[in-house]
């Protein structure tokens, strides 16, 4: 053990030295991270005490700097701990009605209270400008929870309602297409739904007075796509409110347009 309060001297497997900080709060102990001198360590550790020792909480969301050694995750972890007495690995902090977190000091997003124990014990991660998380070996976009599907365009197919890009409670998100490949539009003040399928460009399909027959349609020239031998693998709707009989019937009356029968 190093002499500063909080480090331990430890070895890569490959002999090298390196320094770990940690502490004891509440009878949990916590790790603050690794470092590669004893000073960095030393002052990690001594930036998380001054936040759970501040008991006039002075130090807030706000207060982190980017000079100190403490990461901002675990900064943000340490202050949801001494303010509402829980510890979380990801930086997680409580609020009355949901929750923040904190993907990077500027972007925070919110999460209703439902999701608190999930996010919990799942890292969000951004790639591509989607953000999605890691379980059980595969990736999965946060998105989906909310019965978003894959590709989805902010604005055509879902919106926030209050402009905020990251607030992810359940009453903020309005999904406008709830179909792959549809399309909402007005015309004359009424809503149109165009059913849109990709092969190298967009090709419409047709336009339906409902959400569930351009659904239907959409399927219908999946199927003639790859009675024509186009092998792409393409992701087909499922409508939950239409009995199998009920599919079947609309699957037959619904028209598309005759470019989709010649392209190959």
């Amino acid at each position: 053990m190093a002499n500063k309060s909080g480090v331990y001297k430890t070895k890569k497997k490959n002999g090298d030295i390196y320094y770990r900080a940690s502490l004891t709060y509440k009878r949990k102990h916590i790790s603050l991270g690794s470092f590669s001198d004893s000073e960095s360590a030393n002052q990690a550790y001594n930036e998380a005490k001054k936040i759970i020792d501040d008991t006039c909480k002075n130090l807030t969301k706000d207060s982190y700097d980017t000079d100190m050694k403490l990461a901002h995750d675990k900064y943000i972890s340490l202050l949801n701990f001494r303010d509402n007495g829980i510890y979380f690995a990801t930086p997680i902090y409580i609020l009355k009605n949901y929750f923040e977190y904190y993907l990077t000091p500027d972007t925070i997003l919110k999460f209703d209270r439902d999701d608190l124990f999930f996010y919990a014990s799942h890292k969000i991660q951004q790639r591509g400008g989607y953000l999605f998380v890691s379980d059980y070996g595969s990736q999965y976009k946060i998105l989906g929870k909310y019965g978003i599907k894959p590709f989805a365009v902010y604005g055509r197919d879902y919106v926030m309602a209050n402009d905020d890009k990251y607030d992810y409670r359940y009453s903020n998100i309005k999904v406008i297409n709830n179909y792959t490949g549809v399309q909402m539009e007005e015309r004359n003040g009424k809503p149109v739904y165009t059913a849109v399928i990709h092969k190298v460009s967009n090709y419409i399909i047709g336009r339906y007075e409902t959400e569930e027959q351009a659904a239907i349609a959409y399927n219908k020239a999946v199927d003639i796509f790859h009675s024509n031998g186009i092998k792409k693998n393409y992701t087909k709707n499922y409508i939950v409110s239409l009995k199998k009989d009920e599919y079947l019937k609309l699957y037959d009356a619904v028209i598309i347009s005759d470019n989709i029968y010649r392209i190959k």
